[in-house]
């Protein structure tokens, strides 16, 4: 592992230990702090002695999800013992049932926005993060993103953004604040490697959408003849302390659809390797006008899965439709 990131797990480790330290003052009859308190030393020691991060049976690297997920992890998941192999599908159905009850309620209308979405993890957990948020001003947010890597670790930091961006949505400050706020918690509280693609939207009951791209997948705008894709105007989330996020704005006439996605869809690819891809998508959008978004969700995962066929899916897809009633 690199300088950076052993500094960076060490500071966490002894932060941990600390606490650790502090419980054991107070409940002294709880033997499981003291076993606790003995895996951080011994997390510390193999940081030392340059062995973190590898498996004590087999030598070669644990899983990089179950590090991040668990920074005490000592065995790669080829040598975990019959109780703890146990253990960990609990774990994973626990945390595969927390993370459906984020999402939100799905076919809301709002006013004169009617949103529909798909949510699909490629394993039990995902690291593509949707919500739908509401401000006591009553304005209405919604977000579509994709946290960098996999699996469970991948899945913990999704539930980081839903919470960030609850917290600062509640503040109702402008589009642009809620945004760098988001950015600096996440750069402050995660690994340097992390960071999270996302498309963000305050609409207005005039048909204006506040909206920020931060290094995610275009979306699209439909109109009754033509299909526009929008990029993305900033970096993503996380990479630097101090971004900034333009802000621009769109706005909806009655029927025109706002269509947002992760990778999963442009990125599936058919038993060929060939991927679907955006020319695809913005054909298949063309006949997008005329229907209603769950409509518009369902024909285009009919559409996915008629060109995936059999091959596996591999990746997170997550599939969000607005349109303006």
């Amino acid at each position: 592992m690199s300088t950076v990131t052993n500094d960076i797990l060490r500071k966490q480790l002894m932060d941990r230990r600390q606490k650790l330290e502090a419980a054991s003052e107070e409940t002294k009859e709880i033997p499981d702090i003291a076993r606790l308190i003995d895996e951080v030393d011994s997390a510390l020691e193999r940081i030392d002695n340059g062995t973190y991060g590898l498996c004590q049976v087999c030598h070669e690297p644990i899983e990089a999800e179950r590090l991040l997920a668990d920074p005490l992890a000592q065995f790669c998941l080829d040598h975990l013992t019959v109780s703890q192999q146990r253990a960990l599908e609990d774990d994973l159905q626990l945390a595969s049932k927390i993370q459906k009850g984020l999402l939100p309620k799905q076919n809301v209308q709002f006013g004169s926005w009617k949103i529909s979405y798909y949510y699909q993890p490629s394993g039990l957990v995902s690291g593509d993060y949707c919500d739908l948020l509401y401000s006591e001003n009553r304005q209405l947010y919604f977000v579509l993103g994709d946290v960098s890597g996999k699996g469970v670790a991948a899945s913990m930091l999704m539930a980081h953004l839903h919470a960030m961006f609850r917290t600062l949505v509640s503040f109702e400050l402008p589009l642009g604040k809620i945004m760098e706020r988001a950015s600096r918690i996440f750069c402050e509280s995660t690994l340097p490697t992390q960071y999270a693609t996302l498309v963000i939207g305050k609409a207005q009951t005039t048909g204006e959408i506040e909206i920020c791209n931060a290094g995610h997948l275009p979306f699209l705008v439909v109109n009754r003849d033509k299909v526009t894709q929008m990029g993305a105007t900033g970096l993503p989330v996380g990479v630097f302390c101090d971004e900034q996020f333009p802000i621009h704005t769109v706005k909806l006439n009655p029927g025109q659809i706002l269509f947002l996605y992760s990778d999963g869809l442009s990125e599936t690819k058919d038993s060929k390797g060939m991927e679907y891809g955006t020319e695809k998508l913005l054909k298949l959008a063309g006949g997008f006008y005329k229907l209603t978004p769950d409509e518009i969700i369902s024909a285009c995962i009919k559409d996915l899965r008629d060109f995936h066929g059999s091959a596996e899916w591999d990746d997170d897809l997550t599939i969000m439709t607005i349109r303006r009633e």
